[in-house]
């Protein structure tokens, strides 16, 4: 291979970006269900969004991605304010 040349179906520093933001969601979501003091509740909400992040895992318009990234952000602060107040 030629330096500087890209092999086929490489991401591009873009996309990479965006890839890491979507797992690093992914993870911290996942952490936060660990939390849910009720085993069938953890259950739901960890296949709800395995389901959620498969579904949209062929999402290539960038706009969406951001736009799911967001919901996503949006729906773990959700979460994470929940569970704090049912600790309280």
């Amino acid at each position: 291979m030629a330096a500087g040349r890209v092999p086929p179906g490489a991401l591009t520093l873009r996309q990479f970006l965006r890839r890491q933001q979507v797992l690093q969601l992914y993870r911290k979501i996942l952490r936060a269900i660990r939390e849910v003091p009720a085993e069938q509740d953890r259950r739901y909400l960890k296949d709800w969004a395995r389901d959620e992040f498969r579904r949209n895992k062929d999402a290539t318009q960038e706009d969406a991605i951001r736009m799911m990234i967001t919901q996503g952000n949006m729906q773990l602060q959700e979460l994470q304010r929940t569970l704090k107040l049912a600790k309280s």
